[in-house]
């Protein structure tokens, strides 16, 4: 895994902050984009293949470099990890010991799936900062509804 930035080499109020980004879409990567911008080291975990599918969004050109895609994930480092497999979840882990904040806007039911849930979360870094983006909450009759 490559080390980050030094905080001086970026600057920013969030220097030496680190964010795991499991996003997607638009909320998610918008408010990372955001940390990035204030001086955060954020690394955004896409899976391997596809990626994040805003990446195809925009007139034309590259479709794996739409220009939407780049304005919401500048400032950032990637790495394409596939979360179903042990190995991507064992890397994934790895980067949420060392990191402040992790994000993600899939439905909590899918972080529980993936073994991605508060409490192993905070078992490894107690730490951390979690924050779940979600349309509905966690709770009531739209809570598995998906929202990005």
């Amino acid at each position: 895994m490559a080390e980050p930035a030094a905080p001086s080499a970026r600057g920013g109020p969030l220097a030496g902050v680190r964010v795991v980004d499991i996003t997607t879409i638009f909320m998610g990567p918008s408010a990372t984009q955001m940390l990035g911008d204030l001086g955060a080291d954020v690394i955004k975990v896409e899976s391997p293949g596809g990626g994040d599918v805003v990446r195809g969004i925009g007139p034309q050109g590259d479709q794996r470099m739409g220009p939407l895609f780049l304005a919401m994930n500048r400032n950032k480092r990637s790495i394409g990890l596939d979360l179903k497999h042990p190995e991507g979840r064992a890397a994934l882990l790895e980067l949420a010991r060392g990191a402040d904040v992790l994000t993600y806007n899939v439905r909590p039911q899918a972080m529980a799936r993936l073994g991605l849930d508060y409490e192993t979360l905070a078992a490894i870094n107690p730490r951390l900062i979690v924050v779940g983006m979600f349309g509905f909450s966690q709770r009531g009759r739209y809570a598995a509804s998906a929202a990005f």
